[in-house]
């Protein structure tokens, strides 16, 4: 028998016969359309064109940071610097200046209070004169203003992979490229205890 409101509404009543007929229940049509939404999102949603190396290397040295400690390191690299294949070397990619990515890792590393930076520079960079790179007295000098005060080493740069390679194996190396081209420009921070000192450490043997 046609009720009132199959007469006032037909579309409605035959969808609802058709539901009845294949036994499709309002639970189901519910879980149906919330799958149809979450595809049609994610269909439309605008694909992210950066690279994963190019996306928030700040957020990602913050969150790294409370994880490394003593032994580990974080090299801040010119834009040649080579891609490693070492399991143990994690890279990030800041499309920024050297010096700032510089300025702003060691100031996150002062925040954390279980570490402490050990600077290492390439002993090359003393000898390259304007001559051979115009405007590097102005780079030399405003990496002093950046690093002047710190514990900082000037060794070769071939001893600083030695370095690296030996340290990778067992711990974690962090590297983060920047948009630098000046040669022999990068800076290499090797990470120490900061509230566990060597002359501690030697004194604490000597009592065992």
């Amino acid at each position: 028998m046609v009720t009132k409101d199959a007469r006032k509404f037909p579309l409605i009543f035959i969808i609802w016969n058709e539901m009845r007929n294949f036994k499709i229940t309002i639970r189901e049509i519910a879980i149906l359309k919330l799958f149809t939404t979450i595809f049609l999102f994610l269909a439309c949603s605008p694909i992210e064109k950066k690279p994963l190396l190019e996306r928030g290397w700040k957020q990602q040295l913050e969150t790294q940071l409370p994880l490394l400690g003593h032994r580990n390191w974080i090299m801040i690299v010119d834009k040649a610097f080579p891609m490693q294949t070492t399991e143990g070397v994690n890279m990030l990619y800041a499309e920024e200046e050297l010096l700032n990515v510089l300025k702003y890792t060691l100031e996150r590393i002062d925040e954390n209070n279980h570490i402490r930076p050990i600077i290492f520079t390439d002993k090359e960079l003393d000898f390259i004169n304007q001559q051979l790179v115009p405007g590097i007295e102005d780079y030399k000098f405003s990496l002093n203003q950046v690093i002047g005060k710190l514990n900082v080493r000037v060794i070769p740069h071939d001893s600083v992979f030695i370095k690296i390679d030996k340290a990778s194996k067992l711990f974690k190396t962090l590297v983060i490229k920047t948009n630098q081209v000046i040669p022999y420009s990068s800076v290499f921070i090797e990470l120490d205890c900061d509230y566990w000192s060597k002359e501690k450490e030697k004194q604490l043997r000597q009592l065992m």
